[in-house]
């Protein structure tokens, strides 16, 4: 578990920095890494820390979503481009069009070969990229998974949202409440291999043993592949095959808007509580219109942000992933890396009609 340091900024800031950082995607090159490659891997254990290193200039750091035309993965990744701008280093963002397991692996091979100081990961699945990701390591070049992590030996540090626990069990608790702890549940997830959604989902089960969810039971969970069309028919086929449904849960951004889309057109509008994960500019018309009454996430600008800054902490010698060791993300402050290399943003917030309209992203 991580500590944060900083005082959270909340409601005010986040709309102003989601503001400034809704520019343009850039693709910058930059400077050459030295033709001197060392052989290391990756858990920073033979390399020794140096806190009061700077953070070097004309870093490469490379943004690799689940799938390029993702929009929650857009903000994440251009708002760590921005960042990396701050501390004179330039990034950018390459990736699949499709998120299956391996689609990412070609992408990785081709960073090696422009040798970038940095990958940035979010991955399609835990194991495919791996070989890749530890022939980068071994290059020198420092690997960061973010929003789904890799197996751990693959990267040096795992930026999580917040407490997957946390995130599981909450989103049953809201939804819980909402249907009044009666009646069937679906899930309707991502990918089948996400690192993220499947722990997510292991917490949701967990918590649904619980004497208090005895009368609710989970019936499926479907795969929209985070395909806003696939996500559409699913949440149609959950609703053909479990007419009496009384709520789903979509902890992804496509999955959650996808099936907004569909109960708010259908007869099941106001009838299936649906909650999940979602950003308040997807949301807002479902909010605003009764399809859905709430559901969470955490700023994704600021998980681009800590991202970036902990990617060139690694490449500057700042930290080597150690447990304990602490560095700074510019105006996020301090962060504390827990164990296997994660460190958790915060706390995510619950979006309802009464501040929806204070967040824009």
């Amino acid at each position: 578990m991580i500590t944060r340091i900083a005082a959270r900024r909340r409601a005010a800031v986040t709309a102003a920095t989601a503001c400034a950082l809704a520019v343009a995607l850039t693709a910058c090159s930059g400077t050459t890494k030295d033709s001197a490659e060392k052989d290391t891997t990756n858990a920073g254990t033979a390399a020794k820390a140096d806190p009061n290193a700077p953070l070097k200039k004309g870093l490469k750091l490379a943004f690799l979503p689940k799938q390029i035309n993702n929009p929650y993965e857009k903000i994440v990744d251009e708002a760590g481009i921005a960042a990396a701008e701050e501390y004179g280093a330039t990034g950018k963002e390459v990736g699949p069009s499709d998120a299956s397991a391996s689609s990412q692996v070609s992408y990785i091979n081709t960073l090696i070969q422009q040798r970038q100081d940095a990958i940035l990961i979010a991955a399609n699945d835990p194991n495919a990229v791996c070989g890749p990701l530890k022939q980068a390591m071994k290059k020198d070049i420092k690997v960061v998974a973010y929003d789904s992590d890799t197996a751990k030996d693959c990267r040096q540090l795992f930026i999580n949202q917040a407490s997957s626990e946390e995130i599981g069990r909450s989103l049953v608790q809201h939804l819980g409440e909402q249907i009044g702890y009666q009646g069937k549940i679906a899930i309707l997830s991502a990918t089948q291999n996400a690192t993220n959604q499947n722990t997510w989902i292991e917490f949701m089960k967990d918590e649904l043993k619980l004497p208090r969810y005895k009368n609710m039971r989970l019936v499926k969970v479907a795969y929209g592949d985070d395909a806003d069309q696939k996500s559409f028919q699913q949440t149609q086929g959950l609703l053909q095959a479990y007419p009496d449904l009384k709520g789903i849960i979509s902890p992804t951004t496509v999955g959650i808007a996808a099936a907004a889309r569909y109960l708010g057109d259908s007869s099941y509008k106001g009838k299936v509580v649906l909650n999940g994960l979602g950003t308040p500019n997807q949301m807002r018309k479902y909010v605003k219109d009764g399809t859905v009454e709430q559901f969470s996430l955490w700023n994704p600008e600021e998980l681009g942000y800590l991202g970036s800054y902990a990617a060139a902490a690694l490449a500057s010698g700042q930290i080597t992933g150690a447990e304990g060791e602490k560095f700074k993300a510019g105006k996020l402050g301090e962060y504390t890396i827990g164990k296997d290399g994660e460190i958790i943003l915060g706390e995510p917030t619950v979006f309802d009609k009464g501040n929806i309209d204070k967040f824009d992203f």
